[in-house]
């Protein structure tokens, strides 16, 4: 069988969001899934390696609180987001019966209460393609089938790398879309002085010479470094650069 036919008039470039979710859950179907998640974010995680909730994460035919219990918790419990961060190649994944490799390598205890939220909503099978870009940003495609029947899970194992495919494709067709502050963490927000400031201070000025170069005093200069470290959790300026480009919050000059 083949989900790939007909793709690029059913997802051309430049199609928004959300009726691209829409055609390519129609094109799930065709292969008896019942849902597709997609999630986007500039950085995965945090600087202490917790998960990062994504800027996009958007659904079809998904149980109605689920989103909502994944933006105020359940994502950082979620052990497909983990083997998405672990693997490169689409896999598959059950909240009913047995796991693919990559998900038993991941899965802990904390990820009990997502595991049995996908057993009481009957989450029989996914598959999950992790979208890993050049500079760190990760997406995930992920179709579902709730409720299977008992041999969905061998015919549908079949089409995986056609997923694969599918959820590359979408990627490519939504994100052309994404403005800058899409592209940007949301985890911690600094404002453009103290994004500048920080960055100036990458590059290895002294707070004398960032007031030279914004022309602002230099308390001011202060202020602002002061602020974006504790913003960061950063115990000096050292420590604020450093978890500032770690969330591609500042970017240093070029050398000269």
């Amino acid at each position: 069988m083949t989900i790939l036919s007909d793709i690029p008039r059913l997802l051309p470039e430049g199609m928004a969001l959300g009726p691209a979710l829409d055609r390519a859950l129609a094109i799930l179907e065709r292969a008896g899934f019942s849902a597709v998640i997609y999630d986007y974010t500039p950085v995965p995680r945090s600087h202490d390696g917790s998960l990062i909730t994504p800027n996009i994460l958007e659904a079809r035919r998904v149980p109605e609180d689920m989103l909502a219990l994944w933006k105020s918790g359940f994502y950082q419990l979620d052990p497909v987001q983990d083997a998405a961060l672990a693997t490169a190649a689409p896999f598959v994944w059950s909240g009913l019966g047995k796991q693919s490799r990559v998900m038993d390598e991941v899965i802990r205890e904390r990820h009990r209460p997502v595991l049995g939220y996908m057993h009481d909503m009957r989450f029989s099978f996914g598959v999950t393609v992790p979208i890993h870009q050049p500079r760190g940003d990760l997406a995930t495609f992920t179709a579902i089938r709730i409720d299977a029947e008992p041999d969905f899970a061998a015919d549908a194992a079949e089409i995986v790398p056609q997923i694969g495919v599918l959820g590359q494709i979408f990627h490519d067709v939504v994100s052309a879309g994404f403005d800058a502050e899409t592209r940007r963490t949301h985890h911690v927000r600094l404002t453009p002085r103290e994004r500048e400031c920080l960055s100036l201070c990458a590059d290895g000025l002294t707070a004398k010479e960032i007031a030279r170069r914004i022309e602002r005093s230099v308390p001011t200069v202060t202020l602002h470094l002061n602020a974006a470290s504790r913003k960061l959790g950063a115990r000096n300026r050292f420590q604020a650069v450093a978890r500032a480009a770690h969330y591609r919050l500042i970017e240093a000059a070029p050398a000269a």
